[in-house]
């Protein structure tokens, strides 16, 4: 078509230069109307085609595409390609400066779109793979970044390439001896990809998991895992950022474990004065006998030892000899049953009710159980309820819970009045 008009031209007996000039005018001129109606077109009708399609299927995979935009980035190579073949057409001499350029720029805009469709065909593989049984909760963001960083960098060196008409594979020998450079540049990006790669190999950690790692004030559930950061949402709803290499050099836990087993730790003891320990009296016995949970028990006991000091008691009178009850021996056992009828103590798990070492703070009678509900309020409910119940329990059986005194203490204390020595004559 440039042909015809310019021989026409000729024929009208036009100057070279006047024919030429309007031989390129009109070429540019065709060349941006067809640029602006193909490009007008790919996002008018093709990329909203595309979506439509995709919103037919019975799959799920096209939605997520068509969502970050993969089919209306795709669709720009319709107007590239058009662009790219009429450019023989429009400026078909050899020689010709404008159309080289413009070559070079639709292949430049050619890599920039694929590198855009690739882009969201990652991001949309990170979503998907979130969604499937044997990724979820596995860090695929920072496989998928990876990839878009490399794909990036090479995106980078074909346009320069295609720019400077020098060949990209000698751009990347190029790229290759400033290996130390790039690994001084892309450290963080480089321990980043390992750490992930580990992370995801050794199933350390997932998106939802409860971790702790006091070092970086983290301690809630991780929201997101990228090349770079991991990112923890603590539980008085700030947000915490952690290198992704932190977690592999440094220690953090994870209360995965603790989810996964349908149970949560008590774990809690209550300071007993050794003073208020002593043996049951039968009076004593006869009052805790009253107690319901505590009735089979101490009858079948009192059984027990009776018939223990039977055969190897020979001198009752002295409480010291044989077996006798104590308050904190029934107190214990009181525990022990209450938290066995308890509904919301995990009986399957691991349950002690235990004596520590005495310290200087009295004996400690720790509570080791476990909650069926791992809800953090609910399970903090739970655990209160409980410690409050003993210790209001806990006068009943003769017993007094160690605490330093306080204030009140020191002010309601008289101290008791001693005589004073007297001068007498003679001394």
């Amino acid at each position: 078509m440039p042909q015809q008009i310019e021989a026409w031209l000729q024929r009208q007996g036009f100057s070279e230069a006047l024919v030429a000039g309007t031989t390129y005018l009109y070429a540019l001129l065709f060349f941006l109307t067809l640029a602006t109606v193909t490009i007008w077109g790919a996002r008018r009708w093709l990329a909203p085609f595309l979506e439509a399609q995709a919103a037919k299927s019975s799959i799920t995979w096209d939605n997520i595409l068509a969502q970050k935009g993969f089919f209306r980035r795709l669709a720009n190579l319709l107007p590239v390609a058009v662009l790219y073949f009429t450019i023989d057409i429009l400026f078909p001499a050899e020689a010709d400066l404008l159309g080289e350029i413009l070559r070079r720029l639709l292949l430049a805009a050619f890599v920039l779109v694929v590198l855009g469709s690739l882009d969201a065909l990652l991001q949309a593989t990170n979503l998907i793979l979130a969604d499937k049984p044997g990724t979820r909760g596995k860090p695929i963001k920072g496989y998928t970044q990876a990839l878009t960083i490399i794909a990036y960098i090479l995106a980078v060196i074909f346009i320069i390439g295609i720019l400077t008409n020098k060949s990209p594979w000698g751009l990347l020998t190029l790229m290759g001896g400033l290996t130390a450079v790039i690994l001084l540049i892309f450290k963080d990006t480089i321990l980043g990809f390992v750490a992930g790669i580990q992370l995801s190999a050794h199933d350390m950690v997932r998106v939802g998991d409860w971790i702790e790692m006091p070092k970086y004030g983290a301690d809630g559930d991780v929201i997101d895992v990228t090349i770079h950061t991991v990112k923890v949402q603590n539980w008085d709803r700030t947000i915490a950022t952690i290198p992704t290499y932190a977690l592999v050099s440094d220690a953090f836990t994870n209360w995965r474990g603790m989810s996964e087993s349908g149970g949560r730790r008590i774990k809690r003891a209550i300071h007993i004065d050794m003073n208020s320990i002593l043996y049951c009296t039968p009076e004593m016995l006869e009052q805790l006998g009253q107690i319901e949970l505590l009735e089979d028990y101490l009858q079948a006991k009192e059984r027990e030892i009776a018939a223990y000091n039977a055969d190897h008691c020979h001198n009752p009178r002295s409480p010291v000899n044989g077996r006798h009850q104590t308050n904190i021996g029934v107190f214990r056992a009181y525990v022990v049953a209450y938290l066995r009828q308890h509904p919301k103590i995990h009986q399957e798990m691991t349950f002690l009710v235990r004596h520590l070492q005495p310290t200087a703070q009295g004996l400690p009678l720790e509570v080791y159980v476990f909650s069926r509900d791992q809800v953090w309020a609910n399970y903090e409910g739970i655990q209160a309820d409980i410690f409050d119940h003993l210790l209001a329990a806990l006068p009943h059986f003769g017993l007094r819970v160690f605490q330093y005194p306080s204030g009140f203490d020191l002010r309601a204390w008289q101290p008791t009045a001693t005589p004073t020595a007297t001068n007498t004559p003679g001394q």
